[in-house]
């Protein structure tokens, strides 16, 4: 998933005042830019306490925008996500009511007076924006707009998970710390890719904090996905392809039972590495399906594996489908910092080398 983090501040640093109205910030000009910018991505993000202080609807209110996202394959409106701890959550508020966009909310409690109007997603243990991500990615969500407020952009900041920064500045506007509200700042890393640009006044900097490794994604995971299809397929487990990518570019491939009935196509390619005399600390994965995160059959599962052995990159196509144990693999790499990606368009054949699990 691409996720971009976007919000607008104060010259002095603040999301908003301390009234109970909200604080336009930008100006038409970057606003229009913002509502491009929401209009390519398929959710928008944002917390339970902006809902309550600003009650916004998150739609796409222009015809051309929708009639684009249509043409394109997407729904006219983004996915509406929230994340509350409380689940103080009113069912009147914009966001349930306006629109027929799919919903979300991440609860840590139960908050029966909104079920009927969004899918309540909830964790065992406190949300992690990991958790977020692996549950939107399973409901095809590819691109994520994360526009606050300040707890919210911290925790995806902090996690690691952030393409993308795009931050607005207003430098007329300050507030002071008797006017202000919540404040929010951020510096972009050294060397970080950034570009600098005047809209109607304001400085919209947009910084690239993870590099685009798409391409060579696809490349290597199609083989992963082809290993694949070298399983016998088996009542018990998945036909899945691996393939270990070293910083020095030698390449290790294994798949589901390859010398052994109890091996993941995941250990099959490690254990040929380790063979060579490999070091895997900072190598990547490729699997045709996500690590697995639990199982009865070896005492290590391969997430746990790929830890162990200090991979800095995991790349699958499709989520483990919950059909032996409910998988959270990816949730598991990225709250250890691995750098977890997805490409679900490659997932057909996956699913092809699967097809004897489905009939």
């Amino acid at each position: 998933m691409r996720i971009t983090l976007s919000f607008a501040t104060t010259a002095d640093g603040y999301l908003d005042d301390n009234t109970d109205r909200r604080l336009m910030i930008s100006t038409p000009e970057d606003w229009e830019a913002v509502l491009r910018l929401r209009g390519e991505c398929d959710a928008i993000l944002v917390g339970a306490e902006t809902l309550r202080r600003d009650n916004p609807g998150l739609l796409l209110r222009d015809p051309a925008v929708r009639a684009r996202r249509v043409a394109a394959g997407l729904k006219p409106d983004l996915t509406k996500v929230t994340l509350t701890r409380s689940g103080r959550l009113d069912p009147a508020l914009r966001f349930f009511t306006e629109g027929k966009a799919d919903r979300h909310v991440f609860s840590e409690k139960k908050i029966p007076a909104v079920e009927n109007l969004a899918t309540v997603i909830s964790s065992e243990g406190s949300i992690t924006p990991a958790f977020v991500v692996a549950e939107l990615e399973r409901r095809g969500i590819r691109h994520l707009l994360v526009e606050g407020g300040a707890e919210i952009l911290r925790m995806f900041l902090d996690a690691g998970l952030v393409d993308t920064v795009r931050r607005a500045v207003n430098p007329r506007l300050r507030l002071g710390p008797e006017r202000g509200g919540a404040q929010f700042r951020f510096e972009p890393p050294q060397g970080a890719p950034c570009t600098l640009e005047n809209l109607g006044g304001m400085e919209v900097l947009t910084c690239t904090l993870r590099p685009d490794t798409a391409e060579e994604d696809r490349r290597w995971l199609a083989e992963a996905v082809r290993e694949g299809f070298r399983c016998t397929p088996c009542a018990s487990c998945y036909c899945v392809g691996a393939v270990v990518v070293l910083p020095d570019g030698r390449a290790f491939r294994g798949y589901t039972h390859e010398t052994s009935p109890t091996h993941h196509a995941e250990q099959e390619a490690i254990a040929k590495a380790l063979a060579a005399g490999a070091d895997l600390h900072g190598a990547a994965i490729y699997s045709s399906m996500e690590p697995c995160s639990q199982r009865s059959s070896e005492p290590e599962s391969c997430s746990q594996l790929i830890l162990r052995h200090g991979f800095a990159r995991v790349v699958f196509a499709g989520y483990e489908p919950a059909c032996f144990v409910h998988c959270q693999g990816a949730r598991m790499l990225r709250e250890a910092g691995v750098d977890v990606r997805v490409y679900p368009e490659l997932a057909r054949g996956v699913q092809e080398a699967n097809a004897h699990l489905s009939r």
